[in-house]
């Protein structure tokens, strides 16, 4: 059930939940503007929570769905990879649970921001924040010296056949407490995605980069009525 049911659960409510929220609530599809609210802590919160989460992002999609052959193939040494994977997955998981957590500071410590803040986002907060810590927790027993575990061997292969629609639950039965959990908040997080604030992320304007270009000209009927214009230094007359 946890391994081979409960992830298409939550994409099922991932998709539902994401397509009802588009027709039933429009006008809270997107994040509410609050930039005059604790603009100095925003302006570095903001930019350190999401260039991390998308190098954490970009981590997940290297470790789970590239094959570790290939990166053998790739002339990656395993001590060369777990290193790169030690020292890049600390690093952006603690600069985004440090960004996350001046959000949430300033979110608490506002009242206008607080107020508009629902009993989803706050559920959605403590979600993140126990994703990141454990994958942080993760990276650094896993890849360190405490106790090595390469999850490329079972969460790896696990996670691609999800998508090939033949989900061996047996590879998790080995896998470490730890990890387990990390999973389990992450499906967590991913079903209760388009009932908080962060489905506002599919609410940006694509549309707007592949517009028609406009352009702003003089209409010919108005030409004739244009003055040219006259110098700078020119005296002006007396009616």
């Amino acid at each position: 059930m946890l391994w081979a049911v409960l992830p298409y659960l939550a994409v099922a409510s991932l998709v539902g939940g994401t397509i009802w929220r588009r027709r039933h609530d429009r006008s809270g599809w997107t994040t509410k503007s609050s930039e005059i609210y604790g603009r100095t802590i925003l302006g570095v919160a903001g930019p350190l929570f999401r260039y991390a989460l998308a190098f954490v992002i970009l981590g997940h999609v290297l470790g789970l769905v590239i094959p570790e052959s290939w990166t053998r193939s790739a002339g990656v040494a395993d001590t060369t990879y777990r290193q790169i994977s030690m020292i890049g997955g600390t690093v952006a998981g603690v600069m985004a649970l440090a960004g996350l957590a001046m959000l949430v500071h300033r979110r608490r410590t506002s009242g206008p921001v607080l107020s508009a803040t629902t009993r989803h986002d706050r559920l959605m907060y403590v979600l993140l924040g126990g994703s990141l810590l454990l994958g942080t927790l993760c990276t650094i027993v896993a890849n360190g010296n405490v106790a090595p575990y390469d999850y490329r061997l079972t969460i790896a292969p696990w996670f691609r056949g999800l998508f090939l629609l033949r989900p061996d639950a047996s590879l998790m039965a080995s896998v470490p407490v730890l990890y387990k959990l990390h999973v389990l908040v992450g499906m967590a997080l991913i079903a209760l995605f388009p009932f908080t604030r962060l489905v506002h992320v599919f609410a940006a304007p694509w549309s707007y980069v592949f517009r028609p270009s406009i352009v702003y000209r003089t209409p010919e009927r108005w030409a004739a009525r244009v003055r040219a214009p006259r110098r700078g230094w020119a005296l002006l007359g007396r009616r």
